[in-house]
């Protein structure tokens, strides 16, 4: 090699690869690509988990971990990846699974409303610690829109109640109210629709912020695959004030449908989504087929604009004049609370 060569640039990466021209996979880790140390490991590792997850579901890594350790909390929750196995004589369509939103979507109202009123009246939380949580939802329902406040001192004050409270007590007491209480208020059409995706042999899974003790409840009774809900941290079978991923509202479904989608090897695009509400727009848009059902007048606006499809199986429309008659509804319900408060003090 002459002197002018050796000089030249990258001369003495072509010298070792002459050398080391009998093993090539040698010279590629020893000097094209050598060994990283731990650190640099890590980094590469975490770079490219993070494209992956943003290029697969929009989301950043750190909501995508939060979305996993709420899937893997509902699993824990419910001792099994499934609620109901699928039907062995349904041949199965592996990629393809339909996710429902559950209030105002697969049943009529609050689940959480109806989950509150079964809980006081079997003395596991009192009235007086229910108060907050129905103005909560009182406003919500007025405003039409939640709160980010709102929300977060909700989910606070809400696993304060079940603080130091038997996980069994309460799983009994939730499937009890769904058989009592929450089934009564479903929407058959959309039963309908579920029964049609488990039909076709895709998966069915309840998405909602509600309890995951309820969702997967509903889900068991009407043979679905599974509840993704807010799931509330166990130890030694009690609850322990704290919460396991994120509340499943908003973002946080979007967070959990990906890690689900992950988890189950599904493929988005051959998935359907259906809610009420545009907060769940997050959920609706990542799917390959979203469903408006019963849409809030956000979703309905945002569903005929993007060409969703829109279900409505309300009986009584609303009318603008419905906020005068929830005002009115909405005293009555917190001052027939209050007396109901003040008669148990009393007795």
């Amino acid at each position: 090699m002459s002197a002018d060569f050796a000089n030249l640039p990258g001369s003495e990466f072509l010298a070792q690869w002459s050398v080391s021209h009998g093993n090539l996979r040698r010279f590629l880790e020893d000097t094209a690509m050598p060994p990283l140390d731990d650190d640099a490991q890590r980094a590469a590792g975490q770079a490219a988990a993070e494209a992956a997850v943003q290029d697969t579901f929009g989301i950043d890594l750190a909501d995508f971990s939060l979305g996993v350790d709420s899937v893997s909390g509902a699993f824990a929750t419910a001792g099994t990846s499934t609620v109901t196995p699928p039907d062995p004589d349904i041949p199965q369509d592996t990629e393809a699974a339909a996710f429902f939103d559950v209030d105002n979507t697969l049943i009529q109202g609050s689940s959480l409303v109806l989950l509150a009123a079964g809980l006081a009246r079997h003395r596991f939380i009192t009235l007086r610690e229910l108060l907050p949580a129905l103005v909560k939802q009182l406003r919500f329902r007025l405003s039409g829109s939640e709160n980010h406040d709102d929300i977060a001192s909700g989910r606070e004050h809400a696993l304060s109640l079940v603080k130091g409270k038997s996980v069994d007590e309460l799983r009994d007491l939730c499937a009890e109210i769904v058989d009592q209480q929450v089934l009564t208020k479903a929407y058959q059409p959309t039963i309908e629709l579920a029964s049609m995706h488990i039909a076709a042999g895709q998966q069915v899974w309840l998405v909602s912020a509600t309890p995951v003790q309820i969702g997967q409840a509903l889900a068991e009774r009407l043979g679905f695959t599974g509840a993704l809900g807010t799931v509330a941290e166990e130890k030694d079978g009690y609850f322990t004030g704290r919460l396991v991923g994120d509340i499943l509202h908003g973002p946080g479904k979007k967070h959990a449908v990906a890690a689900l989608a992950a988890i189950q090897q599904l493929d988005l695009q051959q998935c359907t989504a259906y809610s009420d509400s545009i907060n769940d727009i997050p959920m609706l848009s990542m799917v390959g087929t979203p469903v408006a059902i019963n849409p809030d007048r956000a979703l309905r606006a945002h569903a005929q604009s993007a060409g969703w499809a829109v279900r409505e199986y309300r009986r009584v429309r609303r009318v603008a004049g419905n906020r005068a008659a929830l005002l009115a509804a909405a005293g009555v319900a917190l001052g027939a609370a209050a007396a109901a408060w003040a008669w148990r003090r009393r007795s």
